[in-house]
């Protein structure tokens, strides 16, 4: 009797483990958290900027969601917080949907950029991740960390775990072994992590929301906003780098 027990044992444990091991659909929700008083750095500290940064918090947080399977992830807003008190940028909108592809290795994003909503339509970008020994848990998760860089310059650091065997996360990134569960882009003072992972297989309308838009590629999108912002100075970068993520 006592042996029956152990193998019982043994084949929940092992059962367990290739459940946690092998997740290939559920739902992840993700905390978005961003300084907006980093907009007012290098400002002269005078009257107006001390009362802006008095009116409005240091700290604002929004809510995503990442529906998945093995073949295709949606992330959208999942709900406003109605808490926030905005700057001139950091806003969400509720129609900035990004669809990835898996198979196919494509991406299309909707995105509202000033008065002009866009339909990104491109290959997921191709990011040179370096992966290293750093490991940290994530919404009950162990995670690898990982560093990349966009727009030549802009530091990116992610943390994925292969016990979600997913090629997706947050915005528009991916390309590691395993689905991103962390993610911070310290030049931008913005993180996104995951509080929340269900195994729940998200329906055929949850992964083809429709869209909308003016189509463009990555390339097309940034000569656009580049064009637009020729004499904005350095906040033009900060926009563009948001713009792209």
């Amino acid at each position: 009797m006592k042996n029956i027990f152990i193998l019982l044992f043994l084949l929940s444990a092992t059962t367990s483990f290739s459940q946690a091991r092998f997740i290939s659909s559920g739902r992840v929700e993700f905390e978005r958290k961003y300084n907006q008083h980093s907009q007012l750095e290098g400002e002269n500290e005078g009257p107006w900027i001390a009362e802006m940064k008095k009116n409005y918090p240091k700290m604002i947080t929004d809510h995503y969601e990442l529906r998945f399977n093995n073949e295709r992830s949606v992330y959208r807003l999942l709900k406003e917080n109605p808490d926030n008190k905005y700057l001139w940028m950091g806003k969400p909108s509720e129609s900035d949907v990004t669809i990835k592809d898996i198979n196919k290795g494509t991406i299309s994003m909707q995105r509202d950029v000033f008065e002009q909503t866009y339909l990104i339509q491109d290959s997921l970008r191709q990011l040179e991740w370096r992966i290293t020994d750093e490991t940290r848990t994530i919404a009950g998760f162990e995670c690898k960390k990982a560093v990349t860089k966009i727009c030549d310059s802009v530091y990116v650091v992610a943390f994925y775990t292969d016990q979600i065997m997913v090629n997706s996360g947050p915005e528009s990134f991916s390309g590691l072994p395993g689905m991103i569960l962390g993610l911070a882009v310290p030049r931008l003072h913005t993180t996104w992590f995951a509080t929340k992972v269900e195994l729940v297989d998200p329906t055929p309308a949850q992964l083809s929301p429709s869209q909308k838009g003016k189509k463009a590629s990555w390339t097309q999108l940034s000569t656009d906003l580049n064009k637009a912002m020729k004499d904005w100075g350095k906040e033009a970068a900060r926009i563009l780098w948001n713009s792209l993520l």
